[in-house]
């Protein structure tokens, strides 16, 4: 699986980069037939404490999943996102089983 990580109007460290691919790689459990995810960081400038945006696109044959969460910070958000992604791919491959 391609995973193509990019941040809007900042520089993401390292372990924020690495953090994502590892719980992306999650995914491969559940479903290891994607074919690539695009991850957006960006940061609304709202003044909510909440202000940290994960939005992923996971592309799989015949289909592509977009989820989009905000919380305080990216790995809370990247967190989530992923959870919501594993569900997606239980759904997805009971569909094609059933």
């Amino acid at each position: 699986m391609t995973v193509n990580i990019q941040s809007v109007n900042f520089k993401a460290d390292g372990k924020l980069l690495t953090f994502i691919k590892d719980r992306l790689h999650k995914t491969t459990h559940f479903y290891d037939r994607t074919i690539s995810t695009e991850v957006f960081l960006k940061v609304d400038n709202n003044h909510l404490r909440a202000n940290k945006i994960v939005e992923m696109r996971m592309s799989i044959p015949g289909s592509e999943i977009v989820v989009t969460k905000e919380k305080k910070s990216f790995e809370e958000a990247a967190d989530l996102a992923v959870e919501v992604i594993i569900r997606q791919l239980k759904k997805y491959k009971t569909k094609l089983r059933g």
